[in-house]
Order: C-alpha cells, then sequence, then structure tokens
C-alpha cells in the first residue's frame, strides 16, 4: 500500500513529532519560516515517495497538521 502526506504549513508548529513517528523518514524540517514564525515539517520530495500510509505521522501531530492519504 502506497501513502500520500500533506501537511498545513502553516497550522504547523514545527513540533518534530511527526519526523520522530515517521517510520519511512519521509518528513523533514523546513528551512523557511511560516506565517506564525516557526519552521514547519514538510515532506522530503527528494526521490520516490516511500510512505505507506500507517498514519504514525498524522496521529503524532499535535496541531492536526497532517492528512495522510492511502492508495491501492
Amino acid at each position: 500500500m502506497k501513502g500520500k502526506i500533506e501537511i498545513d504549513t502553516e497550522m504547523c508548529k514545527g513540533c518534530l513529532f511527526c519526523i520522530e513517528a515517521c517510520p519511512k523518514e519521509m518528513i523533514i524540517i523546513s528551512e523557511e519560516l511560516n506565517l506564525k514564525g516557526y519552521y514547519p515539517a514538510k515532506v522530503n520530495d527528494k526521490g520516490e515517495s516511500r510512505c505507506n500510509g500507517c498514519t504514525l505521522c498524522a496521529v503524532a501531530c499535535p496541531e492536526a497538521a497532517i492528512e495522510v492519504y492511502r492508495e491501492k
């Protein structure tokens, strides 16, 4: 099963919980600030997506800034 991660960077406060939770290392911290002054998480889009749609990142996010979509 493949998955796709979408992160609302304006809701993200850069807590890093999602980065720690992702077993496939698909999420990294951005080098650019969002409008609130945080360095938000973003999808590591280098190379092919390894996301399996496990939703661990979304469950770990206290701001509910992550949506995970599964593809069959």
